[in-house]
């Protein structure tokens, strides 16, 4: 199970991106099969690997387990944001988010 999410995952980021699985592997270093083999389930990514994979994808290891999350680096963005508002402020958004999200 856990290897179907990481590979999900995988797909959903890179498609997010906007480039291909050849262009990806090309432009980390591998080659040209290298991201296609992984979404595939043929192979699985050394830890070094994995993080010159997240370092791609500009999010951390943390963040690219969080499956929930389809933008973990916009929702990162948000919440360090959010650390920078008053009380009045930070009622004001929780208020919409609770409306957007009823």
């Amino acid at each position: 199970m856990m290897e179907k999410q990481f590979i999900e995952r995988l797909v959903e980021l890179r498609m997010k991106k906007g480039v291909s699985a050849r262009d990806m592997s090309t432009t980390i270093g591998f080659n040209a099969g290298y991201i296609n083999d992984i979404e595939s389930g043929k192979s699985m990514p050394t830890m070094t690997s994995f993080f010159n994979i997240c370092q791609y994808l500009q999010i951390t290891p943390e963040q690219y387990f969080q499956y929930q999350n389809s933008c973990p680096k916009e929702v990162e963005d948000i919440c360090q944001n959010l650390k920078k508002l008053d009380d009045e402020q930070l009622y004001v958004v929780r208020f919409l988010i609770r409306g957007w999200l009823e």
